[in-house]
C-alpha cells in the first residue's frame, strides 16, 4: 500500500494503532466550491502534498503523528502531481502562493491560516479551527 498505508493510518511494530486522519481526497475543482461553501458552518483544511519530495513525506508522517483533531472539521488531502490543475485553483482560488507541503485553513470561504514545510507539524491546530 505505500503511500497510503503511511497517510492513512497503520499499526506501527508494537501493534498499537498511530493515528488516523478521516482524509478526503481532494481531485476536482468543483471541490474547492464546496470546501469554501461548507466552511460557512465548520472549518475546512487542505494538505498540499508533494509524492515525490522527501521533505513533504516527513512534513506528512509528522502531522499524521501528531493530528489531534475530532471529526467537527473536513481535511482534504491533495495529492499536487497527480491533480496539478487542482493544486493550481487552490493557489488562485484562496490566494496564497503555492507550497509543497502546505497546510490551509478555511473559514468563512476565506484562508484563515496557512503555513509550509516544517512549520506544519510545528502547530496547534485546535488555536486556528
Amino acid at each position: 500500500m505505500g503511500l497510503f498505508e503511511g497517510v492513512f493510518g497503520k499499526k506501527s511494530e508494537s501493534g498499537k494503532v498511530e493515528n488516523k486522519i478521516p482524509w478526503i481526497s481532494l481531485v476536482t475543482m468543483e471541490q474547492l466550491d464546496e470546501i469554501k461553501e461548507k466552511s460557512k458552518s465548520r472549518s475546512q483544511l487542505i494538505f498540499k502534498h508533494s509524492t515525490t519530495c522527501g521533505i513533504s513525506r516527513m512534513v506528512l508522517n509528522m502531522f499524521t503523528g501528531s493530528y489531534n483533531l475530532g471529526e467537527e472539521n473536513d481535511i482534504y488531502f491533495l495529492d499536487l502531481h497527480a491533480h496539478r490543475d487542482v493544486s493550481n485553483a487552490v493557489a488562485s482560488k484562496f490566494k496564497v502562493l503555492h507550497q509543497s507541503p502546505q497546510l490551509l485553513i478555511i473559514k468563512n470561504g476565506e484562508v484563515s491560516f496557512h503555513t509550509s514545510h516544517g512549520a506544519i507539524a510545528d502547530i496547534d491546530l485546535t488555536e486556528y479551527v
